[in-house]
């Protein structure tokens, strides 16, 4: 059994049982306090330790056959009041497009030059965003890109011909997700530092999306468990209707 540390010990007390589900606004409350916990712990003359404003991720178990493609879930969201992050975002696009992602944010553009740039190792950004017209040149990067989930995408929203708005939005902090082999999706919805108001909108925005996308042939209940977590929380259950 791993071991826990002095804070996150604190942590699960506070927390109480992790099967207890709260509604929407107590486990943002709760969430954010369990945030605050600092470790009692004294390291001698140890460097005092940096405070951190933990990312709060949601997840979201969902009724899905994860092995049947058309059950499978992957997109990106834009949440209402962000997620505290800007991202490094580079666009595979020339002329006009280039121009006008580079106004919106892109730190590199280009097609030939940006890829062979790839291909020799160069992956300092977060999000690769493209142009169709250019998909066939960027193709050879799919082993290069795929793996590190960077690789441009229609069902991700990051193949598109209106580049520079998604250069903005995701330079923003627009967030990409897909749902894992065991149904979960998992996706920042903001800061600890955020308002509890614009964590629920981002929350409820979210999971409104979710139901939306609901895939016609998946049977029973669709939303079976919701959680909260901050980067270094426990996980606190919400209720889910």
């Amino acid at each position: 059994m791993p071991l826990m540390s002095v804070r996150y010990k604190k942590q699960l007390e506070m927390r109480g049982d992790a099967e207890q589900a709260l509604p929407l606004t107590q486990a943002i409350a709760k969430v954010r306090e369990l945030a605050t916990v600092k470790n009692d712990k004294k390291y001698g003359t140890a460097r005092k330790r940096k405070a951190v404003d933990q990312t709060i991720d949601l997840v979201v178990h969902l009724g899905i056959d994860s092995k049947q493609a058309d059950q499978a879930l992957r997109g990106s969201f834009a949440m209402p009041k962000g997620i505290g992050k800007s991202k490094k975002v580079i666009a595979f696009c020339d002329g006009e497009n280039a121009t006008a992602a580079k106004e919106a944010g892109a730190v590199e553009t280009g097609v030939d030059e940006l890829v062979d740039k790839i291909m020799k190792g160069w992956l300092d950004f977060d999000v690769a965003i493209a142009h169709p017209s250019v998909m066939g040149k960027v193709g050879k990067l799919g082993k290069t890109l795929g793996p590190t989930g960077k690789m441009p995408s229609p069902k991700s929203g990051t193949v598109t011909v209106d580049v520079a708005t998604a250069v903005r939005e995701f330079a923003a902090g627009k967030a990409e997700y897909r749902n894992d082999a065991g149904g979960n999706i998992h996706i920042p919805v903001g800061k600890a530092s955020f308002s509890p108001a614009d964590l629920q909108e981002n929350i409820e925005a979210f999971l409104a999306h979710i139901r939306r996308i609901k895939p016609a042939s998946s049977k029973g209940q669709y939303i079976k468990r919701i959680c909260l977590a901050g980067t270094m929380t426990p996980s606190v259950t919400v209720e889910s209707e």
